[in-house]
C-alpha cells in the first residue's frame, strides 16, 4: 500500500523558464506558483536576513575553522575547506557537496535565516504535531558550499519528496532543472524512483537515448535571490566561483501523501510495525493540517 503512493502522476507541459519576482504577495504566491507546482525566483524575500551580511568562506574559517568533516572518504577542517573552495578551478575542484546541518551545528545561525520563506498556506516542515525523527533521510536546514567546477552531475528528485528551498548567500549558484514530465527520459529505477544513472556532463546517449528528448531550464540565483521548486522537478547544480547556498525543505497539500509515503517506507526497512505507525499518524496528520489551511 504505501509503495503505491511514491509515483507522482503528471501530465506533459511545455516550461521554459522561471519566472523572477519581487514584493510577490503570499496570495500570488499560494495562486500563481505553489497550486499549479511552478518554481519561482523572488529576488526580495530574504532582503532582512541577517546572514546575507555574515555568511561567507572567511566567516566559517574565522568562527568554525577547527570543525571538520569528512568528504568522500577524506576528512577536512573547515579551514582546509574554505582554503580549497576559494581557489578551486574548474581543472581541479574543490570536495563537494560540502553541506553542513545548520540546525545541529550552527544552532546559533537559525536567528539570521529569518523571516521564514514558506512554499504553501501553513509551514508544515515546523508544525508543532510533525516529529524531527519524520525527516529520517535528509536535514530541514542546510548550508551548500562549493567552489568552481563544483557540480552535482546526476539528476534527482529531492529527497522524501520534499519541496526546496535554495537562498543564495555568496556567490552564485547554477540550477539545472526538468519538469516532472521529462522523468520518461531519465531511466529511474524502481528501486529509487527520485535518481537518475545519467551523468548529465557527460551523458551515454547510446545507453540512455531518451534523454536527448528532456528540456533543461536553466537559472543562475544570485546572492539575496531565494529559489523555490515543488517536489517532481529534477535539478542538478554547477559552481563558477565560491558559493555558499543555504537549502531548507518544505511540506504542503501537494507532496504531503508523497513525503508520508516515503518516509514510511524509509521506516519500514527498519521496523514494519514502525513504518506502519509512521504511515498511519502521517495520514491523519495531514488530515488535520489540511483544514488548518482552509482558515489561511
Amino acid at each position: 500500500m504505501i509503495q503505491e503512493q511514491i509515483q507522482p502522476k503528471t501530465k506533459r507541459r511545455t516550461i521554459t523558464s522561471v519566472d523572477r519576482r519581487e514584493k510577490l504577495s503570499r496570495k500570488e504566491l499560494i495562486k500563481e506558483y505553489v497550486e499549479p507546482g511552478l518554481p519561482v525566483i523572488i529576488t526580495d524575500a530574504v532582503k532582512n536576513w541577517g546572514a546575507l551580511d555574515k555568511i561567507s568562506p572567511q566567516f566559517f574559517k574565522e568562527n568554525y575553522g577547527h570543525y571538520t568533516k569528512e568528504v568522500k572518504g577524506v576528512t577536512y577542517t573547515y579551514a582546509e575547506f574554505m582554503d580549497l573552495m576559494v581557489a578551486s578551478t574548474v581543472e581541479h575542484p574543490c570536495p563537494y557537496p560540502f553541506n553542513l546541518n545548520i540546525e545541529t551545528i550552527f544552532p546559533e545561525l537559525m536567528k539570521d535565516i529569518r523571516p521564514e520563506v514558506v512554499y504553501g498556506k501553513i509551514d508544515r516542515v515546523n508544525h508543532p504535531l510533525l516529529p524531527k525523527f519524520m525527516f529520517r533521510e535528509t536535514d530541514r536546514y542546510e548550508f551548500f558550499l562549493g567552489g568552481a567546477g563544483s557540480a552535482f552531475p546526476f539528476l534527482h528528485i529531492d529527497a522524501l519528496f520534499l519541496h526546496n528551498q535554495a537562498t543564495q548567500l555568496y556567490g552564485t549558484k547554477d540550477f539545472i532543472m526538468y519538469p516532472p514530465e521529462d522523468a520518461i527520459y531519465f531511466y529511474p529505477s524502481k528501486e529509487n524512483p527520485k535518481h537518475s544513472p545519467i551523468n548529465v556532463l557527460d551523458p551515454d546517449y547510446d545507453k540512455y537515448p531518451l534523454f536527448k528528448e528532456a528540456q533543461p531550464v536553466r537559472i543562475t540565483l544570485k546572492k539575496g535571490e531565494t529559489l523555490l521548486f515543488p517536489s517532481g522537478w529534477w535539478h542538478y547544480t554547477q559552481m563558477y566561483g565560491p558559493s555558499i547556498s543555504m537549502g531548507r525543505v518544505h511540506l504542503n497539500a501537494n507532496n504531503w501523501d508523497l513525503y508520508v509515503a516515503d518516509e514510511a517506507r524509509s521506516w519500514q526497512e527498519r521496523s514494519k510495525i514502525v513504518g506502519s505507525l509512521v504511515y498511519v499518524y502521517g495520514k491523519v496528520l495531514g488530515k488535520i493540517m489540511d483544514l488548518q489551511d482552509k482558515f489561511v
